[in-house]
């Protein structure tokens, strides 16, 4: 097998169009049906905010399949240490075989989460969008807004976050990196308002957009509650907008949908279109202009084996990472 680090992964996976295609391609594949993609499987370490996920998916096509564990520990900035971290495993689809161990200390999470977000916006936010609001100012965030200047012409943004001079400092570097206009807002209402696209990237217990900021036309990406306990959207929203899942058997369980079910704002059997079913013309998103859309991403195993599989063809193309032979250790 071949191991490959960070350093490698960020030589040959940068968060560009070709990923978020990559993305798109997985979300569309699991409109068919005849993608394998088990529950996530969940572990918990509260007495120090940590939580552990292990995702996975076969993709019917591709020659690997990914698992991968993710960890997140969110005291860990106090102690000078990333929140996010973690690896993934890709093993041969034909033998079961390891071929590749891609230790990207969860680089490789963060680029396929902010490339679904610009599949998101690409297939449900109006063609004209120029305006952004996101919510929130972690590495996520600055990444959201990254993707989403690929598939929209945006040329503003503003930022909120319950720091205000992290706030701050993200708008100011951000709008050097991205070469657009990035404010912080004092609230979530002032960043919401007048903004085209909302992003929310946060790990929110609580909602943090009310439904009655909303205006026609926007469109409302929710990252962050990928925990039954996390919660960044008020329920409500379900009667304003059109509302599209990644994956609806999570969303039930774990996403804005299930605190929605929870509030009685939305039916627990009711149907709602996935990602990949408006990627594929199997369903309908935005219906017009003035329509309000919500996309529900929790994070799916079919991302994790579309990144793995995409970042291992490249490695091996550019002749990066470092053979294993696991037979003697060497």
């Amino acid at each position: 097998m071949i191991v490959l680090t960070e350093a490698d992964l960020r030589r040959c996976v940068a968060l560009d169009k070709d990923t978020v295609d990559c993305v798109e391609s997985a979300f569309a594949a699991l409109a068919t049906g005849k993608v394998a993609m088990p529950p996530i499987l969940r572990l918990d370490i509260p007495e120090h905010r940590g939580e552990v996920d292990v995702k996975t998916a076969y993709i019917p096509g591709l020659e690997g399949f990914a698992i991968k564990i993710s960890p997140g520990f969110f005291d860990n900035p106090r102690l000078g240490l990333p929140s996010l971290n973690g690896l993934m495993v890709l093993l041969s689809s034909r033998t079961g075989l390891v071929e590749a161990l891609l230790l990207d200390n969860g680089y490789l999470t963060q680029i396929r989460t902010a490339a679904a977000g610009a599949v998101a916006a690409r297939h449900l936010a109006r063609a004209e969008a120029r305006s952004a609001a996101i919510i929130g100012a972690g590495e996520q965030a600055w990444l959201q807004l990254e993707a989403l200047c690929l598939v929209r012409p945006i040329e503003q943004a503003k930022l909120w976050a319950r720091d205000s001079s992290k706030a701050a400092d993200a708008a100011h570097d951000l709008s050097v990196r991205l070469g657009i206009a990035v404010t912080p807002a004092a609230t979530v209402e002032a960043a919401c308002a007048g903004a085209d696209i909302i992003v929310t990237a946060t790990p929110a217990p609580a909602p943090l957009v009310k439904a009655e900021w909303l205006s026609p036309g926007q469109h409302v990406t929710a990252m962050g509650s990928d925990a039954e306990h996390k919660n960044e959207i008020d329920p409500a929203i379900f009667g304003r907008a059109t509302y599209v899942a990644d994956s609806l058997t999570q969303t039930r369980r774990l996403g804005e949908l299930a605190h929605a079910i929870k509030a009685g704002t939305a039916g627990a059997d009711q149907p709602f279109a996935e990602l990949g079913q408006v990627i594929s013309g199997r369903a309908v998103g935005r219906r017009n202009a003035a329509d309000i859309t919500l996309c529900d991403l929790t994070g799916t195993g079919v991302q994790d084996t579309a990144i793995a599989t995409l970042a291992f063809r490249r490695a091996v193309a550019a002749g990066l990472g470092q053979p294993f032979d696991t037979t003697n250790g060497k």
